[in-house]
């Protein structure tokens, strides 16, 4: 298992970047859901780089949907293809902006 890493970055205007890396599942996806807490360093967009990511499971995509459903966020891909495939499959993808920079999230 490649142990999951998160690391937070504010951009510009704004922006919280959260860059993932590594695997995650109901075990390791609070890291993901601690890093987005906007308390500390509110923000107008949560961008989340998913493109590291080697394996998410339902959990870490329970809490995508969870973290879109309380403020603006984008995906930053391509998104790997084992990510990729469980959001098709499971009718998620339309539900997520997937962009391929920064500057064209939000």
């Amino acid at each position: 298992m490649q142990e999951p890493q998160v690391a937070v970055r504010a951009e510009a205007d704004g922006v919280r970047v959260v860059v993932c890396s590594g695997e995650f599942d109901l075990d390791t996806t609070g890291l993901l859901v601690d890093a987005c807490d906007v308390r500390p360093m509110p923000a107008d967009l949560l961008v989340v780089d998913v493109r590291q990511v080697t394996f998410g499971d339902s959990s870490f995509l329970n809490a995508l949907i969870r973290l879109r459903n309380t403020r603006r966020l984008a995906l930053l891909g391509p998104l790997p293809n084992q990510l990729h495939r469980m959001m098709q499959m499971t009718g998620a993808l339309p539900l997520f902006e997937i962009c391929d920079t920064i500057e064209h999230a939000g």
